[in-house]
């Protein structure tokens, strides 16, 4: 397995995990989000994929299959009236297939992903994670992460 930069023929696989991804959040959250689909039209994902403000990283097999992909964006702060200025690689989304979990796929790509944070000068690596998926906060935890800030709803009648 290699971890590297997606390309725009891994967009099948990409799009495999981005379903996924989308009936975990339906089956905790099925008020916000739809059963089937996916987060990108293909013209998006192509266009994430080719911006280097958007780095997107897929774990492949040696087969070329695709097994996880780790969507980053890179947030940069410059002469704001109250922030410090600060470089900031924000995780939108990591994803392992189903079918790989357990093989420690995660865990190398959110160190791949603090790696490139840390040679392209970040400060910090932050994400965003929903609070009923347990596993994911779980893996986040162990991997050192604490929480930042905490969004809250109240649901309207």
């Amino acid at each position: 397995m290699i971890i590297r930069r997606a390309r725009v023929e891994d967009m099948e696989g990409i799009n495999s995990l981005l379903r996924q991804v989308l009936y975990v959040h339906h089956v905790d959250r099925p008020d916000i989000f739809k059963a089937q689909g996916k987060k990108y039209r293909d013209e998006e994902l192509e266009a994430i994929i080719k911006d280097d403000g958007t780095p997107l990283f897929v774990a492949v097999s040696d087969e070329g299959r695709v097994l996880g992909h780790c969507f980053c964006v890179i947030n940069q702060v410059e002469d704001h009236s109250s922030l410090v200025d600060a470089k900031t690689l924000y995780i939108d989304d990591l994803c392992i297939d189903e079918s790989a979990r357990g093989q420690h796929i995660g865990k190398e790509m959110y160190e791949f992903a603090l790696k490139f944070a840390k040679e392209i000068g970040c400060y910090n690596v932050t994400l965003n994670v929903w609070a009923k998926n347990e596993s994911a906060l779980k893996f986040y935890e162990k991997m050192g992460l604490s929480v930042q800030k905490i969004g809250m709803e109240k649901i309207l009648d």
